[in-house]
């Protein structure tokens, strides 16, 4: 084999596999924006515990306490910690009947 074919062959093998290599670039970036895109719609784990409120003149009146998934909370519900949870139920704001939050909470009045 001659020395300019044995080189013409090697450029060839070149252009192929920069060729074959920037089609794996494009399949990476598909899978890359399918993951994003995935990602974009993926919601948020519910919270432990929330809290739902009845609007007022005053305010937001505190109506119960729930845990994250409950279905049941009236009215706005809004996200809340364990010690805010547990310092509601000691201020007199009851436990939704239906999750039983005080239960989880380990709350025994």
């Amino acid at each position: 084999m001659s020395e300019s074919s044995r080189l013409d062959q090697l450029h060839f093998l070149r252009r192929y596999l920069l060729q074959e290599l920037a089609r794996v670039d494009s399949w990476i970036a598909r899978e890359e924006e399918r993951a994003a895109d995935t990602a974009r719609r993926t919601p948020p784990p519910p919270p432990d515990w929330m809290i739902s409120t009845m609007s007022s003149g005053h305010g937001a009146i505190p109506q119960g306490i729930h845990t994250g998934t409950c279905g049941m909370a009236p009215g706005n519900r809004r996200p809340i910690t364990r010690e805010q949870a547990l310092a509601a139920l000691g201020q007199g704001v009851p436990a939704c009947e239906f999750c039983r939050p005080d239960t989880g909470l380990g709350w025994l009045e």
